[in-house]
Protein backbone atom coordinates (compact mmCIF):
# COMPACT_ATOMS: atom_id res chain seq x y z
CA UNK A 1 0.00 0.00 0.00
CA UNK A 2 1.50 3.31 -1.07
CA UNK A 3 1.70 6.53 0.94
CA UNK A 4 -1.44 8.08 -0.58
CA UNK A 5 -3.55 4.98 0.08
CA UNK A 6 -2.42 4.95 3.71
CA UNK A 7 -3.35 8.63 3.93
CA UNK A 8 -6.86 7.90 2.63
CA UNK A 9 -7.41 5.23 5.27
CA UNK A 10 -6.09 7.49 8.02
CA UNK A 11 -8.25 10.44 6.98
CA UNK A 12 -11.39 8.32 6.72
CA UNK A 13 -10.98 5.99 9.70
CA UNK A 14 -9.05 8.05 12.23
CA UNK A 15 -9.85 11.65 11.36
CA UNK A 16 -13.42 10.97 10.20
CA UNK A 17 -13.09 12.92 6.97
CA UNK A 18 -15.81 12.46 4.38
CA UNK A 19 -15.10 10.98 0.97
CA UNK A 20 -15.82 14.42 -0.50
CA UNK A 21 -13.21 16.09 1.69
CA UNK A 22 -10.61 13.42 0.93
CA UNK A 23 -11.32 13.69 -2.80
CA UNK A 24 -10.95 17.46 -2.67
CA UNK A 25 -7.63 17.21 -0.83
CA UNK A 26 -6.25 14.66 -3.29
CA UNK A 27 -7.76 16.36 -6.34
CA UNK A 28 -9.81 13.35 -7.39
CA UNK A 29 -13.43 12.12 -7.36
CA UNK A 30 -15.45 10.99 -4.30
CA UNK A 31 -16.56 7.81 -6.09
CA UNK A 32 -12.94 6.84 -6.61
CA UNK A 33 -12.33 7.20 -2.87
CA UNK A 34 -15.44 5.13 -2.10
CA UNK A 35 -14.35 2.34 -4.45
CA UNK A 36 -10.92 2.23 -2.82
CA UNK A 37 -12.44 2.03 0.67
CA UNK A 38 -14.85 -0.75 -0.31
CA UNK A 39 -12.03 -2.66 -2.00
CA UNK A 40 -10.12 -2.57 1.28
CA UNK A 41 -13.09 -3.80 3.31
CA UNK A 42 -13.97 -0.45 4.86
CA UNK A 43 -17.68 -0.02 5.65
CA UNK A 44 -18.83 3.35 4.37
CA UNK A 45 -20.57 5.71 6.76
CA UNK A 46 -24.17 6.70 6.12
CA UNK A 47 -24.88 10.26 5.02
CA UNK A 48 -26.38 10.90 8.46
CA UNK A 49 -23.23 9.72 10.25
CA UNK A 50 -21.06 11.72 7.87
CA UNK A 51 -23.04 14.88 8.62
CA UNK A 52 -22.79 14.28 12.38
CA UNK A 53 -19.02 13.90 12.10
CA UNK A 54 -18.71 17.08 10.06
CA UNK A 55 -20.86 19.08 12.48
CA UNK A 56 -19.15 17.62 15.54
CA UNK A 57 -15.67 18.40 14.28
CA UNK A 58 -16.58 21.93 13.25
CA UNK A 59 -15.70 21.28 9.61
CA UNK A 60 -19.24 22.15 8.60
CA UNK A 61 -22.14 24.17 9.95
CA UNK A 62 -25.69 22.96 10.23
CA UNK A 63 -27.55 23.89 7.02
CA UNK A 64 -30.29 25.72 8.95
CA UNK A 65 -28.00 27.45 11.46
CA UNK A 66 -28.81 31.14 11.64
CA UNK A 67 -31.92 30.70 9.51
CA UNK A 68 -34.90 32.70 10.74
CA UNK A 69 -38.32 31.12 10.45
CA UNK A 70 -41.49 33.02 11.20
CA UNK A 71 -44.15 31.49 13.44
CA UNK A 72 -46.33 31.09 10.36
CA UNK A 73 -43.60 29.09 8.63
CA UNK A 74 -43.06 26.93 11.72
CA UNK A 75 -46.77 26.21 11.91
CA UNK A 76 -46.91 25.31 8.23
CA UNK A 77 -43.99 22.89 8.60
CA UNK A 78 -45.50 21.39 11.74
CA UNK A 79 -48.91 20.93 10.09
CA UNK A 80 -47.27 19.29 7.09
CA UNK A 81 -45.29 16.85 9.25
CA UNK A 82 -48.36 16.10 11.34
CA UNK A 83 -50.42 15.37 8.24
CA UNK A 84 -47.77 12.93 6.99
CA UNK A 85 -47.79 11.08 10.32
CA UNK A 86 -51.60 11.00 10.50
CA UNK A 87 -51.73 9.51 7.00
CA UNK A 88 -49.57 6.54 8.03
CA UNK A 89 -51.24 3.24 8.81
CA UNK A 90 -50.81 1.68 12.26
CA UNK A 91 -48.39 -0.82 10.72
CA UNK A 92 -46.27 1.97 9.22
CA UNK A 93 -46.21 3.87 12.51
CA UNK A 94 -45.14 0.74 14.36
CA UNK A 95 -42.45 0.11 11.75
CA UNK A 96 -40.99 3.58 12.28
CA UNK A 97 -41.13 3.13 16.03
CA UNK A 98 -39.33 -0.19 15.67
CA UNK A 99 -36.58 1.50 13.66
CA UNK A 100 -36.12 3.93 16.53
CA UNK A 101 -35.94 1.12 19.09
CA UNK A 102 -33.40 -0.77 17.00
CA UNK A 103 -31.29 2.37 16.59
CA UNK A 104 -31.26 2.73 20.38
CA UNK A 105 -30.23 -0.89 20.91
CA UNK A 106 -27.35 -0.48 18.47
CA UNK A 107 -25.83 2.30 20.54
CA UNK A 108 -23.01 1.48 22.90
CA UNK A 109 -23.51 1.55 26.68
CA UNK A 110 -21.42 4.72 26.76
CA UNK A 111 -23.61 6.44 24.16
CA UNK A 112 -26.78 5.39 25.99
CA UNK A 113 -25.42 6.66 29.31
CA UNK A 114 -24.51 10.00 27.71
CA UNK A 115 -27.97 10.43 26.17
CA UNK A 116 -29.68 9.49 29.43
CA UNK A 117 -27.52 11.99 31.33
CA UNK A 118 -28.41 14.71 28.81
CA UNK A 119 -32.10 13.90 29.19
CA UNK A 120 -31.85 14.03 32.98
CA UNK A 121 -30.13 17.42 32.80
CA UNK A 122 -32.86 18.67 30.48
CA UNK A 123 -35.54 17.52 32.93
CA UNK A 124 -33.79 19.26 35.84
CA UNK A 125 -33.43 22.44 33.78
CA UNK A 126 -37.07 22.26 32.75
CA UNK A 127 -38.21 21.90 36.37
CA UNK A 128 -36.33 25.09 37.27
CA UNK A 129 -36.88 27.23 34.19
CA UNK A 130 -40.09 25.75 32.82
CA UNK A 131 -40.72 23.42 29.90
CA UNK A 132 -41.19 24.45 26.29
CA UNK A 133 -44.94 23.89 26.57
CA UNK A 134 -45.15 25.94 29.78
CA UNK A 135 -43.40 28.89 28.13
CA UNK A 136 -45.60 28.56 25.04
CA UNK A 137 -48.78 28.66 27.13
CA UNK A 138 -47.46 31.56 29.21
CA UNK A 139 -46.72 33.56 26.06
CA UNK A 140 -50.02 32.79 24.33
CA UNK A 141 -52.17 33.43 27.40
CA UNK A 142 -50.36 36.70 28.09
CA UNK A 143 -50.92 37.80 24.48
CA UNK A 144 -54.63 37.41 25.15
CA UNK A 145 -54.37 39.77 28.13
CA UNK A 146 -54.88 37.03 30.69
CA UNK A 147 -53.12 37.50 34.01
CA UNK A 148 -50.68 34.64 34.47
CA UNK A 149 -48.19 34.01 37.26
CA UNK A 150 -45.36 31.71 36.20
CA UNK A 151 -43.85 29.15 38.60
CA UNK A 152 -45.58 30.78 41.53
CA UNK A 153 -44.41 29.42 44.87
CA UNK A 154 -45.18 29.85 48.57
CA UNK A 155 -48.70 30.90 47.66
CA UNK A 156 -50.37 28.58 50.17
CA UNK A 157 -49.78 29.35 53.82
CA UNK A 158 -47.22 27.02 55.40
CA UNK A 159 -46.65 25.22 52.08
CA UNK A 160 -43.46 25.44 50.00
CA UNK A 161 -45.47 24.61 46.92
CA UNK A 162 -44.73 25.76 43.37
CA UNK A 163 -47.22 25.55 40.51
CA UNK A 164 -46.47 25.86 36.81
CA UNK A 165 -49.05 28.51 35.89
CA UNK A 166 -51.54 30.36 38.06
CA UNK A 167 -54.43 32.41 36.66
CA UNK A 168 -55.77 34.54 39.54
CA UNK A 169 -58.75 35.93 37.59
CA UNK A 170 -59.88 32.39 36.80
CA UNK A 171 -58.84 31.01 40.20
CA UNK A 172 -57.11 28.24 38.28
CA UNK A 173 -53.81 26.37 38.56
CA UNK A 174 -52.33 24.77 35.44
CA UNK A 175 -49.84 21.92 35.75
CA UNK A 176 -48.01 20.60 32.69
CA UNK A 177 -47.20 16.94 33.31
CA UNK A 178 -44.38 15.53 31.20
CA UNK A 179 -43.94 11.78 30.55
CA UNK A 180 -42.15 11.19 33.88
CA UNK A 181 -45.45 11.94 35.63
CA UNK A 182 -47.23 8.95 34.11
CA UNK A 183 -44.52 6.67 32.67
CA UNK A 184 -41.59 4.93 34.42
CA UNK A 185 -39.07 7.08 32.56
CA UNK A 186 -36.68 7.03 35.52
CA UNK A 187 -37.94 3.75 36.99
CA UNK A 188 -41.09 2.57 38.75
CA UNK A 189 -40.04 3.90 42.15
CA UNK A 190 -39.61 7.46 40.86
CA UNK A 191 -42.89 7.22 38.97
CA UNK A 192 -44.74 6.28 42.16
CA UNK A 193 -43.13 9.23 43.97
CA UNK A 194 -44.20 11.60 41.19
CA UNK A 195 -47.76 10.28 41.22
CA UNK A 196 -47.97 10.70 45.00
CA UNK A 197 -46.56 14.25 44.84
CA UNK A 198 -49.02 15.17 42.07
CA UNK A 199 -51.94 13.83 44.09
CA UNK A 200 -50.84 15.83 47.13
CA UNK A 201 -50.49 19.01 45.08
CA UNK A 202 -53.90 18.50 43.49
CA UNK A 203 -55.44 18.01 46.93
CA UNK A 204 -53.89 21.22 48.26
CA UNK A 205 -55.02 23.23 45.24
CA UNK A 206 -58.59 21.94 45.38
CA UNK A 207 -58.61 22.35 49.16
CA UNK A 208 -57.79 26.03 48.67
CA UNK A 209 -60.97 26.43 46.61
CA UNK A 210 -59.16 26.66 43.27
CA UNK A 211 -59.44 24.74 40.01
CA UNK A 212 -56.73 22.30 39.00
CA UNK A 213 -56.10 21.84 35.28
CA UNK A 214 -53.58 19.14 34.45
CA UNK A 215 -52.18 18.96 30.92
CA UNK A 216 -50.90 15.49 30.09
CA UNK A 217 -48.00 15.94 27.67
CA UNK A 218 -48.11 12.55 26.00
CA UNK A 219 -47.07 13.57 22.48
CA UNK A 220 -44.07 15.20 20.84
CA UNK A 221 -43.95 18.97 21.30
CA UNK A 222 -44.75 19.99 17.75
CA UNK A 223 -46.26 23.38 16.97
CA UNK A 224 -49.42 21.55 15.97
CA UNK A 225 -49.71 19.73 19.29
CA UNK A 226 -49.03 22.88 21.32
CA UNK A 227 -51.64 24.88 19.39
CA UNK A 228 -54.23 22.12 19.85
CA UNK A 229 -53.47 22.06 23.58
CA UNK A 230 -53.81 25.84 23.76
CA UNK A 231 -57.15 25.69 21.95
CA UNK A 232 -58.52 23.14 24.43
CA UNK A 233 -57.25 25.19 27.37
CA UNK A 234 -58.79 28.44 26.09
CA UNK A 235 -62.11 26.71 25.55
CA UNK A 236 -62.08 25.39 29.10
CA UNK A 237 -61.09 28.75 30.60
CA UNK A 238 -63.85 30.52 28.71
CA UNK A 239 -66.39 28.00 29.94
CA UNK A 240 -65.42 28.12 33.62
CA UNK A 241 -65.09 31.90 33.67
CA UNK A 242 -68.78 32.22 32.85
CA UNK A 243 -69.85 29.58 35.36
CA UNK A 244 -67.28 28.71 38.01
CA UNK A 245 -67.62 24.97 38.69
CA UNK A 246 -69.00 23.53 41.88
CA UNK A 247 -66.60 22.37 44.58
CA UNK A 248 -66.56 18.72 43.49
CA UNK A 249 -66.12 19.57 39.78
CA UNK A 250 -62.95 21.67 39.79
CA UNK A 251 -60.48 19.09 38.52
CA UNK A 252 -59.81 18.91 34.77
CA UNK A 253 -57.43 17.02 32.50
CA UNK A 254 -56.42 18.00 28.98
Amino acid sequence: MNKQEKLILDLYNNQCWSTYQIAEKLDTYPNKIRRFLKKNGIELRTSSDAQKNALGSGRAEHPTKGTYRSEETKQRISDSQGAVWDALTDEEKEHRSQIGREAWEQKSDEEKALLIAEAQNAVRKSSKEGSKLEHFLLSELTKRNLRVEFHKDHWLQNQKLQVDLYLPDHRAVIEVDGPSHFKPVWGQENLEKNIKADQQKTGLVLGAGLMMIRIRQDKSLTQRYMRNTLSKLLGLLEKVKEHYPEENKRYFEI
